[in-house]
């Protein structure tokens, strides 16, 4: 790993690697993934990636996003994912990226708070199948070079501009120079003590952003997944996912009533979940996939057979699901084209708050808007080059690392932050490792 790159991307996700391979190949590019390429929330997302049919969906595509997200949304961000969606969705078929098909057409299936079928799908596992695919991709360049294990610690800035980051690897602090700094580093599930998100995922880049004044937006909007596979251990949840509704499941009391609209907004239904639970005093209540009128073991695979390995058989049995955290629709504040209020600091996918998803993210939405805008961020670096690595290296950078303010650990600092935004009725439905 050498110590000057044109451009650092934090994170190996979808975001990270779409915006890695947008960037010429004649740009040096650090990849850091704080532990294994697997583990990025990218590989974790089942359900499936939303796109415009035609142009006749396109206002309800829209009006379900705005609606979902209570019309805390930022229109003309929504706009743009919506109206770039297909040319997205080419470029993954073209790097090799399959989705289901029927004779030879695309088939889309539809999740909670759509108003008609645009959701694209591999299996129960399509955020695996686009992750993959793209790693495969960013490892084929000889301009590319990704370190994992490789924890980013803090940014390299001074006067509002970013020059690179400070990182660990194998036990030592290393400064790496870049022109410009992606963060695509992910959520923050790993601070919560039930969430769908692998435990390292600590809201690192968001932490680095409110040290150094950068500007974040919503930070209370968090996402609770309604239905993920209950156990009594904390930690990591495995998710069942909204597709699963989407096809048929019905969510049951302890008496086996329904007791509500299974396809609403996924914060309604979290929310509508925990007041069952209170009622009924249980610790979950239950999906019952039996009333899906297609064959779930072909459908849902994945979910079928983590399922059986809990002892439940989906095909017999109804299933204890209970709600996590699962996303962060608040973030570090970016425009419409990945630029922070720090120079030369971007940051795409769910690091970020471009404003598409509002207060809550409509399914299916986060891998389409993550690489919608981290491929616009690569556009605007290339085209913006002020920086060069003669200025870089003529940088003091000792003085650069030992100016940064703030000796609170980062995870309390962003704990702190967003209990500041939460009201009271809200923060009941999180808890903290911290």
């Amino acid at each position: 790993m050498k110590t000057h790159y044109d451009v650092v991307v934090v994170g190996c996700g979808v975001a990270g690697c779409f915006a890695a391979l947008h960037l010429p190949k004649t740009t040096k590019i650090l990849m850091l993934s704080k532990g294994s390429l697997e583990e990025c929330d990218s590989y974790l997302a089942q359900g499936g990636i939303c796109m415009l049919k035609s142009e006749a969906d396109f206002a309800a595509y829209l009006e379900d996003t705005l609606k979902a997200g209570h019309y805390k949304n930022n229109i003309e961000s929504v706009k743009i994912m919506i109206n770039s969606s297909r040319e997205v969705i080419k470029e993954l078929i073209d790097y090799g990226v399959t989705f289901h098909q029927t004779n030879g057409k695309l088939d889309f299936t539809r999740e909670g708070a759509h108003s008609t079928n645009r959701i694209l799908y591999h299996d129960d596992l399509t955020g695996k199948e686009i992750t993959s695919v793209l790693q495969r991709e960013v490892l084929k360049r000889d301009n590319i070079t990704i370190s994992t294990h490789t924890p980013m610690i803090d940014l390299l800035c001074q006067d509002n501009n970013c020059y690179g980051v400070l990182v660990k690897k194998l036990e030592q602090t290393v400064a790496i120079l870049s022109q410009d700094v992606i963060l695509a580093c992910g959520g923050l599930g790993g601070i919560f003590a039930h969430s769908t998100n692998f435990p390292l995922l600590t809201g690192d880049g968001i932490s680095l952003a409110l040290k150094h004044d950068v500007k974040l937006k919503d930070i209370q909007y968090i996402q609770i997944h309604p239905t993920t596979l209950y156990s009594k251990e904390s930690g990591k949840r495995f998710l069942i996912s909204e597709s699963v509704r989407g096809e048929g499941a019905i969510l049951l009391n302890k008496k086996g009533e329904r007791f509500v609209d299974e396809l609403l907004p996924r914060d309604l239904v979290a929310k509508a979940i925990y007041q069952q639970m209170k009622k009924d005093k249980t610790d979950h209540v239950w999906l019952s996939l039996k009333t899906i009128p297609i064959n779930i073991k072909e459908r849902f695979p994945n979910i079928v057979k983590r399922c059986l390995e809990e002892g439940y058989d989906p095909t017999k049995d109804f299933i204890p699901v209970v709600p996590a955290q699962h996303y962060l629709m608040g973030g570090i504040w970016t425009d419409t084209l990945g630029r922070t209020t720090m120079k030369h600091l971007f940051a795409a996918g769910e690091t970020a708050n471009n404003g598409v998803h509002g207060a809550n993210r409509l399914a299916s939405n986060s891998l389409l808007e993550s690489l919608v805008f981290a491929k616009r961020a690569t556009t605007y670096i290339r085209e913006n080059k002020e920086l060069t690595l003669t200025t870089l290296e003529n940088k003091n950078m000792e003085t650069v690392i030992h100016t940064t303010p703030g000796t609170t650990p980062l995870t309390t600092l962003l704990i702190n932050e967003i209990k500041k935004e939460l009201n009271s009725n809200e923060a009941n439905y999180y808890e903290f490792k911290y």
